[in-house]
Protein backbone atom coordinates (compact mmCIF):
# COMPACT_ATOMS: atom_id res chain seq x y z
CA UNK A 1 0.00 0.00 0.00
CA UNK A 2 1.66 3.43 -0.86
CA UNK A 3 1.74 6.55 1.28
CA UNK A 4 0.19 9.40 -0.69
CA UNK A 5 1.23 13.25 0.59
CA UNK A 6 -0.18 15.22 -2.07
CA UNK A 7 -3.23 15.76 -4.24
CA UNK A 8 -0.58 16.32 -7.57
CA UNK A 9 0.94 12.38 -6.33
CA UNK A 10 -2.63 11.39 -6.28
CA UNK A 11 -3.65 12.56 -9.69
CA UNK A 12 -0.41 11.44 -10.75
CA UNK A 13 -0.57 7.91 -9.70
CA UNK A 14 -4.47 7.93 -11.20
CA UNK A 15 -3.28 9.05 -14.37
CA UNK A 16 -0.95 5.93 -14.08
CA UNK A 17 -3.58 3.61 -14.25
CA UNK A 18 -4.85 1.56 -17.25
CA UNK A 19 -6.74 -1.86 -18.31
CA UNK A 20 -3.62 -3.60 -16.94
CA UNK A 21 -3.12 -1.78 -13.80
CA UNK A 22 -6.90 -0.79 -13.11
CA UNK A 23 -6.41 -1.50 -9.04
CA UNK A 24 -4.52 1.26 -6.52
CA UNK A 25 -4.28 0.95 -3.34
CA UNK A 26 -3.25 4.09 -1.17
CA UNK A 27 -2.84 5.40 2.48
CA UNK A 28 -4.06 8.85 2.78
CA UNK A 29 -2.41 10.40 6.51
CA UNK A 30 -5.09 11.13 8.20
CA UNK A 31 -7.65 10.10 6.45
CA UNK A 32 -7.10 6.14 5.63
CA UNK A 33 -6.98 3.25 3.85
CA UNK A 34 -8.28 3.66 -0.13
CA UNK A 35 -8.73 1.26 -2.87
CA UNK A 36 -9.22 2.90 -6.42
CA UNK A 37 -10.50 0.36 -9.00
CA UNK A 38 -10.89 1.66 -12.63
CA UNK A 39 -13.78 0.26 -15.03
CA UNK A 40 -14.19 0.86 -18.44
CA UNK A 41 -16.33 3.31 -19.23
CA UNK A 42 -19.19 2.20 -21.22
CA UNK A 43 -20.31 4.23 -24.67
CA UNK A 44 -24.29 3.20 -24.05
CA UNK A 45 -26.63 5.82 -24.99
CA UNK A 46 -30.16 7.28 -22.93
CA UNK A 47 -31.92 5.17 -25.87
CA UNK A 48 -30.15 1.85 -24.95
CA UNK A 49 -31.02 2.40 -21.35
CA UNK A 50 -34.59 2.87 -21.89
CA UNK A 51 -34.75 -0.28 -24.12
CA UNK A 52 -32.99 -2.53 -21.43
CA UNK A 53 -35.26 -0.79 -18.82
CA UNK A 54 -39.01 -0.23 -19.35
CA UNK A 55 -39.31 1.87 -15.77
CA UNK A 56 -36.85 4.21 -17.09
CA UNK A 57 -38.64 5.14 -20.19
CA UNK A 58 -41.92 5.80 -18.07
CA UNK A 59 -39.81 7.85 -15.71
CA UNK A 60 -38.45 10.05 -18.36
CA UNK A 61 -41.65 10.73 -19.77
CA UNK A 62 -43.10 11.07 -16.46
CA UNK A 63 -40.07 13.84 -15.92
CA UNK A 64 -40.92 15.25 -19.50
CA UNK A 65 -44.71 15.88 -18.95
CA UNK A 66 -43.68 17.69 -15.58
CA UNK A 67 -41.08 19.87 -16.94
CA UNK A 68 -43.73 20.68 -19.55
CA UNK A 69 -45.93 21.75 -16.87
CA UNK A 70 -43.47 24.36 -15.04
CA UNK A 71 -43.26 21.51 -12.13
CA UNK A 72 -39.44 20.87 -12.20
CA UNK A 73 -36.98 22.56 -11.18
CA UNK A 74 -33.23 23.34 -12.29
CA UNK A 75 -30.46 21.95 -10.79
CA UNK A 76 -28.93 25.62 -10.08
CA UNK A 77 -33.05 26.44 -9.12
CA UNK A 78 -32.80 23.40 -6.12
CA UNK A 79 -29.37 24.31 -4.85
CA UNK A 80 -30.20 27.98 -4.39
CA UNK A 81 -33.38 26.67 -2.34
CA UNK A 82 -31.00 24.00 -0.19
CA UNK A 83 -30.12 25.88 2.86
CA UNK A 84 -27.55 24.52 5.77
CA UNK A 85 -31.12 23.47 7.87
CA UNK A 86 -32.11 20.82 5.47
CA UNK A 87 -29.27 19.02 6.07
CA UNK A 88 -29.50 18.56 9.92
CA UNK A 89 -31.35 16.14 12.04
Amino acid sequence: MEKVNSPEELMENISNMSRDNSVYQFHIPGKGKFTLVLQEEEQRSIQADVEANPELKVMIEQSRKEFKLGKALSTSELLKSLSPEDFRS
